[in-house]
């Protein structure tokens, strides 16, 4: 007969394993969205969830900088962190990040649209990692945001450095982005309609179509992730679902 501490581990296995069956299936019903919208030329883009894919132009040059590399962006996330102690074990801590955005222009050869990229999924690769130690100093654009920031890189004591690790993400001017998300109307421009003209429309994230992503990748790069996220969702929920039926049967 079962313990109650095997009943309560089985149940755990068990709950872990249908969170994996539910982020698998998560993911599936994300890669079926994807395949099933086609790509469509920003000309001819009509109202609703679209996919699209093309080069990121800045309107009329309005470029936030980048916080540690000083770059021209229209995005940027970033993320502070130091290395400190608990114990015996040291463990990286973020202590500050964050995000800022400019609207921007997707061109394909057909015509250009604008991005609102608020709230959408963005999957980009990290662009820039610098990171201080003892002896070691941040570079001049770190250094001017972490004072205008108010954030210390010296340690009370002697003034040595702190072991920190700074990250960026960007979009910048001329990426190349796959975008999934609704093309509605243009705030900025009077009585839109699809009839009078792209310039009328905006991707950004719906009311009811919820779905927004934003990648620098292709769209086989995407269907490839969200395929081996749903089969090891799949695969990993139904080893620890038999694990626990295992767990309890063998009392």
């Amino acid at each position: 007969m079962p313990t109650i501490f095997t009943i309560v581990i089985s149940l755990v296995i068990v709950i872990v394993g249908i969170v994996f069956l539910i982020w698998g299936l998560l993911s599936f019903k994300v890669k079926r969205l994807i395949e099933n919208i086609p790509t469509s030329n920003i000309r001819s883009i009509a109202m609703g969830l679209v996919e699209i894919f093309g080069v990121v132009v800045s309107p009329k040059n309005n470029l936030l900088k980048s916080p540690f590399s000083n770059k021209d962006c229209v995005y940027y996330k970033y993320k502070i962190e130091e290395l400190q102690s608990s114990g015996k074990a040291m463990h990286w801590t973020t202590i500050r990040k964050g995000w800022d955005f400019h609207f921007f222009y997707l061109k394909d050869n057909t015509g250009m649209v604008l991005v609102d990229p608020r709230d959408a999924k963005i999957d980009i690769p990290v662009d820039n990692v610098f990171d201080i130690t003892i002896g070691k100093d941040p570079p001049d654009e770190v250094k001017q945001f972490l004072h205008s920031e108010n954030i210390a890189f010296e340690g009370s004591l002697f003034g040595i450095n702190k072991t920190m690790k700074f990250t960026e993400y960007l979009i910048a001017p001329g990426d190349t982005l796959y975008i999934i998300g609704t093309a509605g109307d243009n705030p900025y421009v009077k009585d839109a309609s699809v009839e009078k003209g792209v310039e009328d429309v905006m991707i950004k994230k719906g009311k009811f179509e919820k779905f927004y992503y934003i990648s620098d990748k292709h769209e086989d790069a995407v269907l490839n992730k969200y395929k081996v996220k749903m089969w090891g969702g799949i695969i990993l929920g139904a080893i620890f679902i038999i694990v626990s039926l295992l767990v309890l049967t063998q009392f």
